[in-house]
């Protein structure tokens, strides 16, 4: 018993001092976090919402090109170091893409770095629609979720008195999702044909020996109904960033999107990250260990309808605040 009143007295004392000095830290179950900014869902929202305007963004196309400029230029106005990493590759039915990996730096000059990653290109077919399957989808969720939770996070940052300390890099990778059609009945199995801008770049980063603490990939964040499970790639590279994350969002009231409970691997651009780069990467994924992606997925209802900004919020904010951890 009197060890529990010293407990006791102890934490009260820590929260009057917080409380009174202004402290940028709060407390939970006798642990003091550093106090994280506030994640607007409603920006997020709007930056998906621009990316769709500018219609699909299949490589090749004049909406890619268009978004393209986009991106670099939002990120330059939250005063952040871009440059893009332009390469040719290879499709699974052998076209020639350009493509761009555009790559955000905050604080450069750090030495601890963070890496942030989506992927900003959308899928040119519909392969598990039943109707126009061979047109190019919206891909509200499927790229420009992550795309917009990110750029939420560069604001953010960029406006606050209270920066992290760290290096931050935000890294959008391109042709992401051009891998086989889901009815193909014969496969070309040389390479594997998703996540070729990961790929090129974890074998050839922007910069000669970059390296990064650990990293957060983000994509199909922003769905109705979105549940968020610890992914098996994730767990078998990064389980203690893993465990780090899903605990913070757990204190920060997201139990209901984060769940306690392991999913499969899938092939994502955090596999080469972590492959090739030998950097620890996560990934937050919609992806269900009972049904897999959501009903959504590769389809024509990829589009703006299903974007809900609480999923949205509990994935931007509990990011942004392991950010502020460091």
């Amino acid at each position: 018993m009197k060890n529990r009143w010293i407990w006791l007295f102890g934490m009260l004392f820590l929260i009057w001092s917080c409380g009174s000095e202004k402290s940028t830290e709060t407390v939970s179950a006798g642990i003091a976090y550093n106090n994280a900014p506030e994640f607007s869902a409603d920006s997020a929202y709007a930056y998906i919402q621009k990316q769709v305007d500018f219609g699909p963004r299949v490589p090749n196309t004049q909406g890619h090109r268009d978004t393209r400029e986009w991106l670099i230029r939002k990120f330059e106005s939250f005063g952040l170091e871009v440059q893009t990493q332009d390469f040719q590759a290879t499709t699974y039915d052998g076209l020639t893409w350009d493509l761009s990996n555009i790559i955000a730096s905050y604080r450069p000059e750090a030495s601890k770095r963070i890496l942030l990653a989506a992927h900003w290109d959308t899928r040119r077919i519909a392969d598990k629609d039943t109707e126009r399957i061979d047109d190019p989808i919206d891909g509200a969720n499927d790229g420009g979720s992550g795309v917009g939770v990110l750029l939420e996070i560069a604001r953010v940052i960029s406006a606050q008195e209270n920066q992290p300390e760290i290096g931050i890099d935000f890294i959008l990778f391109d042709g992401e999702d051009d891998g086989e059609p889901e009815f193909a009945t014969v496969r070309n199995q040389s390479q594997i044909w998703w996540c070729l801008g990961s790929q090129y770049w974890s074998k050839t980063p922007h910069k000669s020996g970059y390296n990064a603490y650990y990293g957060i990939l983000v994509d199909l964040v922003g769905a109705k109904g979105a549940r968020f499970y610890r992914e098996g790639y994730s767990r078998q590279y990064a389980k203690n960033i893993v465990n780090k994350v899903w605990n913070f969002a757990s204190e920060l009231g997201y139990s209901d999107f984060f769940i306690m409970r392991d999913a499969p691997e899938i092939i994502d651009d955090h596999v080469f990250v972590n492959r090739n780069a030998g950097i620890p990467m996560i990934n937050i994924v919609e992806f269900s260990p009972d049904y897999g992606f959501g009903h959504y997925h590769h389809t024509h209802a990829d589009n703006m309808d299903i974007i809900d900004k609480r999923p949205l919020k509990a994935v931007g904010q509990t990011v942004l605040f392991t950010l502020y951890q460091e």
